[in-house]
């Protein structure tokens, strides 16, 4: 497996990205697709995992803030490589890039089912209750970093 990265709106990369969404949001989710594209979409950066055939098999967004936090955002893996370590293997490419760009902390809003596999992964529960976005139950989540520049 090999993790690309890219900040470019007219890249394969990112076209890897929102089709994986796509299928996993609008498709099996059925958010719908005008609420899936939004204007964090151009401040991104996307990070796509690929088999060694060069299949997009999930992906991820990170859009920084200006006080050193990262939101990790669209968080997908398609159906048929669930359960492979990829959603894992994403969000430690993130946390690598966060603290090497000196972020002082990763904050996500999970799919409540998802919770237990962010909280092995070093997030933790925020005091925000449970909310609903795009008529899925929601729970925010934040990961400090070590904050130093490698």
């Amino acid at each position: 497996m090999s993790i690309e990265i890219t900040t470019s709106l007219n890249s394969a990369v990112y076209e890897d990205a929102l089709a994986i969404r796509k299928e996993v949001f609008v498709q099996e989710q059925h958010v719908p697709a005008d609420m899936e594209v939004d204007s964090d979409e151009g401040r991104a950066i996307y990070f796509v995992a690929y088999d060694t055939d060069h299949r997009a098999e999930g992906t991820v967004r990170l859009v920084p803030d200006e006080k050193g936090v990262g939101d990790v955002q669209r968080m997908a893996v398609r159906q048929n490589y669930r359960h492979h370590g990829i959603g894992r293997v994403l969000l430690g490419a993130v946390a690598d890039y966060a603290e090497k760009n000196a972020y002082s902390q990763l904050l996500l809003h999970a799919q409540v089912h998802a919770i237990p596999f962010y909280e092995k992964l070093g997030y933790q529960l925020t005091d925000r209750p449970e909310f609903l976005d795009a008529g899925i139950r929601h729970r925010e989540m934040i990961k400090p970093l070590s904050n130093e520049v490698k």
